[in-house]
């Protein structure tokens, strides 16, 4: 009786062993489909970086060809020799080189049509070295959000996400460098401006713009500096009636001249013009063939005066803190000195200043801005204001004269007349009237 509780005991106990071990050794075999099942199958995986060509071709388009030259820049070589778009193409190839599934649809499709991939929307043929994949995509899931796809030589169908798609789906005009003069705007060391009647000549020493001709002035930095950055912004538009190469060269020849821009970089000159036909514009330029659409704002940053571009401010010390400044007039003489190298404080005549009526007088000095250039009307100075900036290296003289309500002011070698409105010389003199030594605490 004993020995037959102990062999039943005994089968009873391996039977739990059995049981465990299956279960320890299946449950990993299980985590592991489960993975798998989770994680969407690869499409496509290339090396980015040693794609060398790409082809795509679309229904009804002649296929087109892209090529990286040994400096890494991408071509359009057929069906037309153009500079690429880096940045559109950079997009494809970055999809391209690590495309995911959504999931896999059929293992081995014996009928491609039902997917459209019997005759594909695209084809994309990628070349890395001496290795060629052929990518096809064919028609949209039922639901919109997907579209199928497969791998030449692989018999897989697969979904894959329509933004893929559209990464790489790209016409001829979507992969051409759109751009009408192939510089950077922060490079730009000359800049013309050709009008009718006039003609604007601009210098840039590091950043700083200023007027050459027709004579030498002081120019807005900020206002030149945007018309380079539309410039070298300046595209093309090929959508609409802009996308037909013979008609917009037909318009841009039957259209009013605007405008002639010059622009010039360390690797020479560049001549954009800009034509209005009604209230369309077509540009030409040096840098490619053809004539095409652009946009409004490029002529709206080119139909500008002199004016526009000259510097209006009085004083050039911006937001530098100044180091010394006087002003003089009838009623008020004021001499402030900034402390040692690095010390914040304000000092008049030995006296400590209070901050605060230093910085709304400074503010004031900021703020004085013309508001037109006379040609005449200066007479007897009323005030005189003197400006040390930049450690000493910037002095600003500056004389204002009363001329009837308003005040014209004239910088200190300079021929151009400043005319200012009497309000703002108004809040500089109160501004001046408030500035008051620093008060003791009472003991």
């Amino acid at each position: 009786m004993k020995l037959r509780s102990l062999i039943v005991a005994t089968i009873v106990l391996l039977g739990l062993m059995g049981t465990l071990y299956w279960s320890e050794h299946r449950k990993p075999a299980d985590d592991t489909a489960k993975a798998s099942a989770a994680t969407p199958p690869t499409i496509l995986k290339a090396d980015e970086a040693a794609i060398t060509r790409l082809e795509l071709k679309k229904k009804n388009a002649e296929p087109v060809v892209l090529t990286k030259n040994s400096s890494g820049i991408w071509q359009i070589v057929q069906p037309t020799a153009l500079k690429a778009d880096q940045s559109t193409v950079s997009d494809a190839l970055s999809t391209l080189s690590s495309l995911n599934s959504e999931r896999m649809v059929d293992d081995k499709a014996s009928d491609l049509k039902q997917y459209g991939l019997d005759q594909p929307a695209v084809e994309v043929d990628i070349t890395a070295k001496d290795k060629t994949q052929k990518l096809l995509i064919g028609d949209e899931t039922p639901t919109g959000s997907a579209v199928y796809a497969m791998l030449g030589g692989d018999p897989r169908i697969f979904t894959m996400a329509s933004y893929n798609k559209t990464s790489i789906d790209k016409s001829l005009n979507d992969l051409r460098d759109k751009r009408l003069l192939s510089i950077d705007s922060d490079k730009i060391s000359r800049l013309e401006l050709i009008r009718k009647n006039l003609a604007i000549e601009f210098g840039r020493d590091k950043n700083e713009w200023q007027i050459l001709k027709p004579k030498p002035l002081r120019a807005d930095s900020d206002h030149v500096g945007e018309l380079a950055r539309k410039l070298a912004d300046a595209r093309m538009d090929l959508s609409g009636s802009g996308a037909d190469p013979q008609e917009a060269a037909s318009a841009f020849a039957r259209a009013t001249p605007l405008a002639t821009a010059k622009v010039t970089d360390q690797s020479g000159t560049q001549e954009l013009q800009v034509r209005k036909s009604k209230d369309v514009y077509y540009a030409k330029s040096t840098a490619v063939e053809g004539a095409y659409k652009v946009d409004a704002d490029l002529a709206q940053a080119l139909d500008k005066g002199l004016d526009d571009f000259r510097n209006k401010k009085l004083f050039d010390f911006a937001f530098n803190d100044p180091g010394k400044i006087e002003m003089h007039s009838s009623a008020k003489a004021c001499f402030l000195t900034r402390g040692s190298a690095g010390e914040a404080d304000w000092w008049s005549n030995g006296k400590k200043m209070d901050g605060a009526s230093v910085e709304s007088f400074i503010s004031s000095l900021r703020d004085l801005t013309s508001t037109k250039f006379p040609d005449s009307g200066f007479t007897t100075p009323a005030i005189q204001l003197i400006v040390i900036s930049d450690n000493g290296k910037r002095v600003e003289k500056v004389d204002i004269a009363k001329s009837g309500n308003d005040y014209i002011a004239r910088r200190e070698n300079e021929s151009t007349l400043y005319l200012l409105d009497s309000s703002s010389v108004d809040a500089l003199q109160k501004a001046a009237d408030n500035i008051k030594p620093v008060v003791a605490p009472a003991k």
